[in-house]
């Protein structure tokens, strides 16, 4: 299982399958699952529950108390899914007693430098490109792609399917299956390529283009605009996705087409 020159706690729980390279330190209370490797100079702190099959680079911490003032040493953990690759420098903190625990799903792929802060949940099959930063609490739903040096704010959610261009600053939330960019984060078009490759017909990517003309690139305001999709558009799981999306919104979504 392990090398001689990694530190393994005594009640960690290890899987017969796994891998730990030199120099790598994994404290109490961590569960790790078959299969998965972890390189050297990782550092797995109390309270990590990670998969099966995942992949950890050299120099990611997981775990480590999160950057919280109002953080008073409460239990608390992360968990991350199965088939999940985590790169160089990855940062990931554990959650506070406003949820108890960091989430990352399964099949993701976290690339290098990047910090997720605590409380932030992140779906299945998502793509956090190098360097980003998500402050606490953050949700971000499944395949969706964030680029590399995206900031993204507090509370911010990030729609399932959605895509938002490197180097954005994400203040306001990014609804379902949009491309998002621009300064402030404004709509860039839906995701139609993220969309075709995961199967989306073009009746439904259509469908999907619709819906946001008139949320973003018509005279409407939000609630005239939810009003008038609900009313013109049969009932999809694509249009309730965004419907309830935007609904629940605590932020704000962000803004409508700005044209150059």
């Amino acid at each position: 299982m392990n090398q001689p020159l990694a530190y393994v706690h005594p009640s960690a729980k290890i899987a017969n399958t796994v891998v730990i390279e030199p120099f790598t330190t994994v404290h109490k209370n961590v569960e790790i699952g078959e299969g998965t490797w972890i390189g050297s100079n990782v550092t797995i702190m109390e309270g990590a529950r990670i998969g099966k099959n995942c992949r950890i680079f050299p120099g990611a911490v997981i775990s480590a108390m999160p950057q919280d003032l109002k953080f008073e040493g409460e239990d608390s953990l992360v968990i991350v899914g199965d088939n999940t690759t985590i790169r160089e420098c990855v940062t990931i903190n554990r959650g506070t007693k406003a949820l108890g625990k960091t989430v990352i799903g399964s099949n993701c792929l976290i690339m290098a430098c990047a910090h997720i802060a605590h409380d932030c949940i992140i779906g299945n099959n998502c793509v956090i490109v190098n360097g980003c930063l998500f402050a606490g609490h953050v949700e971000m739903g499944d395949w969706a792609i964030v680029g590399g040096l995206c900031a993204i704010q507090q509370f911010a959610k990030i729609g399932v399917h959605a895509f938002v261009g490197g180097g954005s600053l994400v203040r306001k939330d990014v609804p379902p299956y949009v491309k998002a960019a621009k300064e402030p984060i404004s709509y860039s078009g839906i995701n139609s390529i993220g969309l075709r490759r995961r199967g989306y017909e073009n009746d439904k990517i259509n469908e999907i283009q619709n819906i946001y003309r008139i949320l973003f690139q018509k005279r409407f305001n939000t609630s005239q605009a939810l009003e008038i999709i609900e009313a013109d558009f049969k009932a999809t799981q694509e249009r309730d996705e965004i419907l309830t999306f935007i609904r629940e919104s605590q932020s704000g979504i962000m803004k409508g087409f700005r044209p150059e």
